[in-house]
């Protein structure tokens, strides 16, 4: 019995080592370009022993994951981290069954070079509960530099030069805009239409939620150039992935993608270079200011076993290096202040500077489409509206009505 017990305890004690050296990470970055940069992190962790178990979840939104998350947290067996955004987290956090980062957050100083948009999301009751790995940015526009050279050469600065630019590229035969039609693609877009018609009207409507902005007649005109935009999309849309209509503009079958700055990922995996083979702008209409989501590890609590490999993760994500090396791959720009810029191409420098500019200029904005503008219910009642409008259910002035109608019943 004696060397029962004893054989017991010894097989229990390598199970739980096992489990204390190893992190199951719950994401939705199975794109080509999103994994090459989560391989970054995976290969720092295997290399100080942590194994990594993947559980990737595919749909670029994260929806899907969301709710494959819920199923796991509901069972009583949730993953050591989950790719997260914004108020996503905060509802977690709420419920009581996350983890706690603040030792090594205030061993490392996070406070002082993580920017507080970024913390309103990565902090709960005090308490450090998500590690940012990155800042995307989604009023990014990318276009085939040849067929903008084709269509005149001139990048557009304001919508009538973005419909001249179209117009030509339509009528050389080409799809002008490559689109997904995905509701949160389509919201997505809808982030830069609204911003364009003025970043104090962006606030009012979609931080401040204000019926009158919601349903006003610059909303009906935010409309009208969505329905615009659709004009230049071709008729396979339908449920076609963001990064399949990034790979369009990268073959040159399209003009054009209004998409965040993950898109750049795709580029650079298929070996295209900013400035010679594509350009990337602002949304026309939107420069100075930024609508941002940040991509952070939420971690749930598992339990004293593993979180020393949970720690070590955090820690590994924060750190200087580690947010330059993922971020020069994914195309986005790092969640710390203090990374310097001499690893990224022209776009990933203009990134980081249109960020910090908003933010000391306070046009620094959460994106609605990607749940940090408001929570999860509003995000959801506008994707439903924005859809319905970009397949042609209703028009525009309707859609606006629909709009502030749908965020009153969602606010409760």
């Amino acid at each position: 019995m004696r060397k029962f017990l004893l054989t017991t305890a010894a097989v229990f004690g390598l199970t739980a080592m096992a489990h204390a050296d190893e992190v199951e990470v719950l994401h939705w970055w199975t794109s080509g370009g999103e994994a090459a940069a989560l391989n970054v992190l995976k290969k720092n962790l295997e290399s100080q022993g942590i194994t990594w178990k993947d559980m990737p979840v595919a749909g670029g939104g994260g929806d899907a994951a969301m709710t494959a998350l819920r199923a796991r947290v509901t069972a009583g067996n949730p993953p050591t981290a989950v790719q997260a955004l914004g108020f996503d987290i905060t509802d977690w956090a709420k419920q009581g069954v996350v983890g706690d980062l603040t030792e090594v957050a205030t061993r490392e100083g996070w406070d002082k070079v993580v920017p507080a948009a970024l913390q309103n999301f990565s902090k709960y009751d005090g308490k450090w509960i998500a590690a940012p790995v990155n800042v995307h940015s989604t009023n990014w526009v990318w276009i085939n530099k040849a067929a903008l050279d084709a269509a005149g050469g001139k990048a557009p600065t304001s919508w009538d030069e973005l419909v001249a630019v179209l117009d030509k590229m339509k009528a050389n035969g080409l799809t002008p805009v490559a689109h997904g039609g995905q509701a949160w693609q389509e919201a997505t877009i809808f982030d830069g239409v609204v911003l364009s018609l003025g970043a104090d009207f962006y606030k009012s409507a979609f931080i401040d939620l204000d019926p009158k902005a919601l349903d006003s007649d610059k909303m009906v005109e935010a409309f009208d150039r969505m329905a615009k935009l659709r004009s230049y999309v071709d008729d396979n849309f339908s449920g076609r992935d963001w990064n399949l209509a990034s790979a369009m503009v990268i073959e040159g079958k399209a003009g054009m993608q209004f998409m965040g700055d993950w898109a750049k990922g795709e580029f650079l995996k298929a070996g295209k270079v900013p400035g010679k083979d594509f350009v990337c702008i602002r949304f026309p209409g939107t420069q100075g200011a930024v609508t941002f989501n940040s991509d952070q590890f939420m971690m749930f609590k598992v339990g004293d076993a593993s979180q020393k490999a949970q720690l070590q993760m955090a820690s590994d994500i924060e750190s200087p290096a580690f947010q330059s090396a993922f971020n020069v791959v994914k195309g986005s720009v790092p969640a710390r202040t203090d990374v310097p810029n001499d690893a990224f191409d022209d776009c990933g420098k203009k990134g980081m500077a249109d960020l910090a500019d908003a933010s000391k200029n306070n046009l620094l904005f959460g994106s609605m489409a990607h749940g940090h503008a408001a929570p999860a219910a509003i995000k959801n009642a506008l994707y439903d509206v924005v859809t319905k409008h970009f397949n042609g259910e209703m028009d525009s002035k309707a859609a606006a009505k629909a709009l502030a109608e749908a965020v009153a019943a969602a606010k409760g």
